[in-house]
């Protein structure tokens, strides 16, 4: 393995690990925001990588994605994974803002990575592409950035998606609680426990060149644009 590999993938492991965890710090961080300190009180609000690993989401997966297709002949796919989730108590930060704070809270991760897609598409579009005259440190600089882009876009667009325990289907419940359409909500309350059967399922099929390849290489064209 080439140097030029170990700075591919640490730059990968930093952005995923800077993606997931303030994936998860905003959504307690928003919360806290409406008087939930369940997030706070856990030691959830830390940048501190240890605190928010997740064995299947954290290690299992993104080592699956990442050196699966090379196992099969080809090139390193990419990266995705999820931290542990942060702990909300979701009644107080209904009691003190209502639905509409409760998927401020929901939407605050998809925010979080978004935004950070957007920053380092603008650091990209700043910086040249990598040449043997460029130092180590440069190199790696515009890899995290590239890293950065992609896996930010596929965490938030993964997290769009109505899956039972992800953000978008959250999101949601609590539209549909806020209106009174309780059997939605109760839907996905219900078929929480398929979430990570319905993920896997679209990751090792083609379902994800539809529901996550063609909107992220969609998005990531329009911010490089």
């Amino acid at each position: 393995m080439e140097l030029l590999d170990f700075l591919k993938i640490g730059a990968a492991v930093l952005a995923l690990a800077i993606a997931i965890i303030g994936h998860e710090i905003m959504h307690g961080w928003v919360a806290y925001m409406y008087g939930d300190t369940t997030a706070k009180n856990a030691g959830r609000l830390t940048i501190n990588p240890i605190s928010h690993i997740d064995l299947v989401g954290t290690i299992l997966v993104p080592m699956m994605m990442y050196f699966l297709p090379i196992l099969l002949g080809g090139d390193s796919g990419f990266l995705f994974g999820w931290a542990k989730p942060v702990p909300i108590n979701t009644l107080t930060v209904v009691n003190r803002g209502g639905y509409n704070a409760a998927m401020q809270v929901d939407l605050a991760g998809i925010v979080y990575n978004f935004t950070l897609a957007a920053l380092a598409a603008i650091a990209l579009t700043a910086m040249h592409a990598p040449t043997t005259a460029d130092g180590l440190e440069y190199i790696f600089i515009y890899l995290l950035a590239m890293q950065l882009l992609i896996i930010n876009v596929v965490l938030g667009v993964f997290n769009l998606l109505p899956i039972p325990q992800f953000d978008g289907a959250h999101f949601l419940a609590h539209l549909a609680l806020k209106f009174r359409k309780i059997e939605i909500a109760e839907f996905f309350y219900k078929n929480e426990r398929y979430g990570i059967i319905i993920i896997l399922i679209i990751l090792m099929t083609p379902l994800h060149q539809y529901l996550i390849l063609w909107p992220v290489q969609t998005i990531i064209g329009l911010l490089l644009s």
